[in-house]
């Protein structure tokens, strides 16, 4: 027996990161138009968001111009609560999303003394994480506007970390890691049903052989 069905769809955690990805970028533009209305510099808002990547940040490296934060999301695991599942159809899963913020700063005079460029990048990585959290933890994102498949999600853990290069620390950039942990059920295909439309009887004595009963049911 093989399944009978063509597997052409997404599995649910590919569906939730890429409505983190569209959350975090729709979010951070209306952000940019409500600092703007508010007299603000939507600058300090503006955040670029990345899905998968292992090292968006190597861009500051070859072009420097837009310091902006940088934010990339992407699947890290995911866990099976056998006694919420069932055995074959669901799977109640418990997937952690990584939210990597990048914060890259710039060593320069602000005409009361120096601003350490490290120092700089640990704040703007701050702002960026700050941002992304106030978003995702947000009411209006209980169920990451996906209700019906999401059933929770919650912040595991926040880690600071110096990205590296080739073995290198980078000085000026530094990561923070929103590990982001969301419930939910994953489906598997399942058997296509067939309609019975008959059905053979037969009850055999087993001493002699002799055909005690048999019949047919006809069901079209």
């Amino acid at each position: 027996m093989t399944i009978s069905t063509l597997i052409d769809k997404q599995d649910n955690f590919e569906v939730i990161r890429d409505q983190i990805v569209a959350i975090l970028a729709t979010e951070v533009s209306s952000q940019m138009s409500l600092a703007t209305t508010a007299g603000k510099d939507p600058d300090d808002w503006k955040l670029r968001i990345f899905n998968e990547r292992s090292n968006p940040w190597e861009q500051w490296l070859n072009d420097g111009t837009d310091r902006s934060p940088i934010v990339n999301v992407w699947y890290d695991n995911s866990s099976f609560a056998p006694g919420k599942s069932n055995i074959s159809e669901r799977q109640a899963s418990e997937t952690v999303f990584n939210i990597d913020c990048y914060g890259y700063g710039v060593s320069r005079d602000d005409g009361a003394g120096h601003v350490p460029g490290d120092r700089d990048a640990a704040f703007e990585v701050q702002k960026a994480l700050r941002l992304v959290r106030n978003i995702l933890m947000s009411a209006e994102y209980t169920y990451l506007g996906l209700r019906g498949l999401v059933w929770q999600r919650w912040p595991q853990s926040v880690t600071v970390f110096q990205p590296q290069l080739d073995a290198r620390q980078m000085q000026q950039i530094v990561g923070a890691r929103l590990a982001l942990r969301v419930s939910f059920n994953e489906f598997a295909p399942q058997v296509e049903p067939v309609t019975l439309e008959l059905i053979y009887l037969d009850v055999i004595r087993n001493e002699d052989g002799e055909i005690v009963v048999e019949a047919d049911y006809d069901y079209t």
